[in-house]
């Protein structure tokens, strides 16, 4: 078994100096260092770093030149070995609004790198589809020719497969599909690329939706007399959201905000794409040409095509716009996204007996080491 050593110990609800966790595949002993006796361990020193759970990104589309919606196994896989360095231990592939036989090439190709042993990358949940079945008014950077009248059925057919997915409810026909998802999987709804009123979207959240696809982009604005969307989902306590926290999407003045409001119900996601981790340059989203220029992405006319935000880089943005601990950061990019998927069970936190999967990071968060699994992945220089 192995211990880690002279580590900040990032937990749930603090963090704890001169304590040592011990591990195997799962987590065994959480204690102070005087109380176990090191000799009997494989040391890893983590040099006075935080020691943090590996983190979960929930929604990212492309790294290091893949995207999901490729349909390309290897692909994926190149993603899992890329975003383990940032920290990432688990990850829902992404899908695009793309042609339904593309989807479904890419719901395939993840099945398959999921049930293989043949990567050494971030563990897998199941896919995120972003869409097809949105507004065409809030697209954004999705392909409006492959939108899709909503079917259940086509999400019930994967369910094996996709662990969430973004609908928008004022379209006809979503309410009954949502009704009919909620009530025959666990499938996680989430309303996004949405032009629903407040009204509206508060019929969906008592429909089944109980999530919110990156937050203020892509849908109806707050505002005073018409709450919109952004309303609906930061009022309803049961809703959860997703925070694109690259200082592009959303000011940073407002993180302070959303995290007081939604708490635990904060999930820092990346929304990258094949750009990340890349130079700058021209690359596509969805088969539609994208500009990276620093931290933006945008198409052709100006819109915003997802990020190339890496997660641990989402923590410190937050740390340093809020008033947030540690502790509380970090829950946002590991146990937070795990409680909305139901695996915090497993992951999301350094509790004895989950997953041996942590990371460890210096004061600005740049990883030195990713352990998945109890192994070590990733090693910085």
């Amino acid at each position: 078994m192995k211990c880690i050593i002279n580590g900040k110990l990032v937990l749930r609800d603090s963090v704890k100096e001169n304590f040592a966790v011990v591990f195997d595949k799962r987590i065994k002993k959480i204690a102070n260092t005087n109380d176990i006796n090191i000799s009997e361990y494989e040391i890893i020193d983590a040099k006075g770093m935080y020691v943090c759970p590996g983190l979960c990104d929930i929604h990212i589309h492309g790294y290091m030149g893949a995207d999901v919606s490729d349909g390309d196994a290897d692909g994926i896989k190149v993603m899992a070995q890329g975003i383990i360095k940032n920290g990432v231990t688990a990850w829902c592939p992404t899908t695009m609004t793309v042609s339904k036989r593309e989807i479904e090439t890419a719901f395939d190709a993840v099945r398959k790198v999921k049930n293989s042993s043949g990567y050494y990358g971030a563990r897998i949940l199941g896919v995120n589809s972003e869409g097809p079945f949105i507004n065409p008014s809030k697209k954004g950077a999705q392909a409006e020719e492959h939108i899709l009248a909503p079917d259940p059925d086509f999400i019930l057919a994967n369910k094996d497969i996709v662990k969430l997915f973004t609908i928008a409810p004022e379209v006809c026909g979503a309410l009954e599909a949502i009704e009919k998802i909620k009530k025959e999987s666990n499938v996680l709804i989430s309303m996004g690329h949405t032009n629903a009123t407040f009204e509206q979207a508060k019929t969906g959240i008592d429909s089944g939706v109980s999530h919110t696809t990156h937050l203020f982009n892509a849908m109806t604005p707050l505002t005073h007399r018409s709450p919109g969307v952004v309303g609906a989902a930061l009022s309803d306590d049961n809703v959860s959201v997703e925070l694109i926290a690259d200082t592009f999407h959303i000011d940073k003045g407002l993180f302070g905000l959303i995290a007081k409001i939604k708490k635990d119900n904060l999930c820092l996601i990346t929304d990258c794409i094949r750009a990340g981790g890349m130079a700058d340059g021209d690359y596509t989203l969805g088969g539609q040409p994208v500009r990276k220029e620093g931290i933006k992405c945008l198409m052709p006319d100006g819109t915003i095509a997802g990020s190339v935000l890496e997660l641990n880089k989402a923590i410190l943005n937050i740390l340093e716009n809020t008033n947030l601990e540690i502790y509380q950061a970090v829950n946002c990019a590991s146990y937070n996204p795990a409680k909305v998927l139901g695996q915090d069970n497993e992951i999301g936190s350094i509790e004895v007996e989950k997953r041996a999967d942590f990371m460890i990071a210096d004061d600005k968060f740049n990883v030195a080491m990713t352990i998945l699994d109890g192994e070590i992945r990733y090693k910085g220089e």
